[in-house]
């Protein structure tokens, strides 16, 4: 199992994501209304995601694989890898990470619709 370490931006992707969330759930649940929202179901795909990452990162579900566009942060030479949250839907939700910046350790660059 690894360790999450999260970057101040996905940070605050994953926090907005789940104030939104949360914020659904509360209006859902006053209206009486059974049918769960978008963005309960993002965060909860979202959540899914990174709970496989930290248990597997190859795990087939993520279908990872290398991103060139962005840096990795901690080693000029290392890769930085997107894991999907969605799959064939608009706007898909991704999450790039990188290993490092220790053994044991993932970090989590961004979560954010595919660019």
């Amino acid at each position: 199992m690894f360790a999450l370490q999260w970057t101040e931006e996905a940070q605050e992707s994953y926090r907005r994501l789940a104030a939104k969330a949360k914020q659904t759930l509360e209006s859902r649940a006053r209206r009486g209304s059974r049918k769960s929202s978008k963005e309960a179901g993002l965060f909860k795909q979202v959540h899914k995601t990174l709970h496989l990452l930290r248990n597997n990162p190859r795990h087939p579900g993520l279908r990872t694989h290398e991103y060139r566009s962005l840096e990795h942060p901690f080693d000029p030479q290392g890769k930085v890898f997107e894991a999907y949250v969605q799959h064939r839907t608009p706007g898909a939700y991704r999450v790039f990470w990188c290993y490092g910046p220790g053994e044991g350790v993932i970090a989590i660059l961004a979560i954010t619709p595919h660019p």
